[in-house]
């Protein structure tokens, strides 16, 4: 008989061990370091985090996250999994259930999640946890040497150089959709030695900017001022990420499936659409 419980006093091997068991025979893998640098991003809190034990053995969790979501304190489903004999169980929905007095406890009055698109049946469980569709996303992964890095030249006011979160007012005017939690300030500022930053400015002024995950190969936020779109900028970032990045893959992931620009950027870059996901809130 599996018992519930909090993650609090679980450490660090543990759920890496756990989380890996549950998504063995997933087409996407990650590594013990990318599973570490993603939960510190999505602010996990292991207090707040649960799961079903046979015994001392993990089978099944969810690592929620806690933050700021438009202005509310949110939980974010930061991994949900199931080692694969345990599932059919409704393991993940119990779970779910039990964590919700803990989170109202905490402050928390919303919960958020992504669920892939074409995932129907967990889709359709959300649905009845009284989850609704808020947003739609895509996401684009291609491995570096099928990339298109070629790049205009910028004009001669205009230069590259590293930049800081204290443009933050800047970057958000650029914006054509507000990132996911993933991709928020909020998410970069928890793991912010990890990030790279890189600004395009005329004169003094930023004209565009990048910022993006060189272990993961992860474009977190990619954005031109409107003013100043189809001259080389996003080119020109994306030339500078490919030679920084560490990783084999370049990601964008979560741009809205409405932004077309985003869309036809990463198509003409050679960065192909992957999959698409919902964004899925419940208030709690």
């Amino acid at each position: 008989m599996e018992t519930i419980r909090s993650l609090e006093n679980i450490g660090f091997d543990s759920l890496a061990a756990s989380f890996s068991e549950a998504f063995n025979d997933y087409d996407v893998q990650i590594s013990k370091q990318e599973l570490q640098i993603m939960l510190k991003r999505r602010g996990f809190v292991p207090e707040l985090s649960f799961g079903a034990f046979d015994g001392e053995r993990l089978v099944s969790f969810t690592f929620n996250g806690i933050g700021d979501f438009n202005g509310h304190k949110t939980a974010y489903d930061t991994g949900t999994g199931t080692i694969k004999e345990y599932r059919g169980k409704g393991l993940a929905t119990k779970i779910f259930e039990y964590s919700i007095p803990f989170l109202k406890d905490a402050g928390v009055s919303y919960y958020l999640l992504e669920v892939l698109k074409h995932n129907s049946k967990a889709i359709s469980v959300y649905q009845k946890l009284g989850f609704k569709v808020s947003r739609e996303f895509n996401f684009f992964v291609s491995k570096m040497d099928e990339i298109n890095l070629r790049s205009s030249e910028l004009q001669s006011n205009c230069h590259l150089r590293t930049v800081s979160l204290d443009y933050q007012n800047q970057m958000r005017s650029f914006w054509d959709f507000q990132p996911a939690w993933q991709n928020s300030f909020d998410s970069v500022t928890r793991s912010l030695t990890d990030f790279k930053l890189l600004g395009v400015f005329e004169g003094q002024s930023l004209v565009g900017y990048c910022i993006f995950e060189p272990n993961t190969g992860d474009i977190t936020q990619i954005a031109v001022d409107k003013n100043f779109r189809r001259q080389g900028i996003a080119s020109t970032l994306l030339a500078e990420v490919a030679k920084e990045n560490r990783h084999q893959n370049i990601k964008l992931i979560n741009a809205e499936i409405g932004c077309d620009l985003i869309r036809q950027f990463a198509e003409s870059k050679g960065i192909l659409l992957r999959g698409q996901q919902f964004e899925m809130i419940r208030k709690l």
